[in-house]
């Protein structure tokens, strides 16, 4: 690796570091939000890009959901992951599952997993019977290489479909 590679990989992983000290900033979550259900979309990356040939980078991502709510469930109806065209690549719930108060669950995409890109994404849905607090829907990259160790987070927005 040349020392501009080196400098620029250092450079990218600062910055990715910065962004992780300040996840919630913009994000759909920076404020309480109470809700009955929600669909949100939550950005992933199989890999991502460094030095002048674009040479990818494989990380680890976990989908992470977490219940914020102490006294009521919540149900995740579909937890579904696409790649950067778009295309649906899983379902991950056959059934709608109950997400226990102030609970957590996790999803797994290996780093040999390569078949989402660099613009994966998962659309996570969840209802409630009453008003609830929105769970906290994040996707935590990471991984380790050449002595090089990189990890971020990316918070899921809600949106409309």
């Amino acid at each position: 690796m040349t020392n501009n590679n080196r400098v620029q990989l250092t450079f990218f992983i600062l910055v990715l570091m910065i962004i992780g000290i300040f996840p919630s900033l913009g994000s759909a979550n920076s404020n309480k939000i109470l809700s009955n259900g929600q669909s949100v979309y939550v950005p992933v990356y199989s890999h991502i890009y460094h030095g002048d040939q674009e040479k990818k980078f494989n990380l680890t991502a976990t989908l992470s959901i977490r219940n914020t709510n102490l006294k009521k469930d919540i149900v995740l109806n579909s937890i579904d992951y696409f790649d950067s065209n778009g295309e649906l690549l899983k379902n991950y719930l056959e059934d709608p599952i109950v997400l226990k108060k102030f609970s957590t669950i996790r999803y797994v995409i290996k780093a040999k997993d390569k078949s989402g890109g660099s613009g994966a994404k998962f659309i996570v849905r969840w209802k409630s019977e009453t008003l609830s607090n929105a769970p906290i829907i994040e996707a935590i990259m990471i991984s380790t290489q050449s002595q090089q160790g990189i990890s971020f987070v990316s918070r899921g927005q809600a949106i409309h479909e």
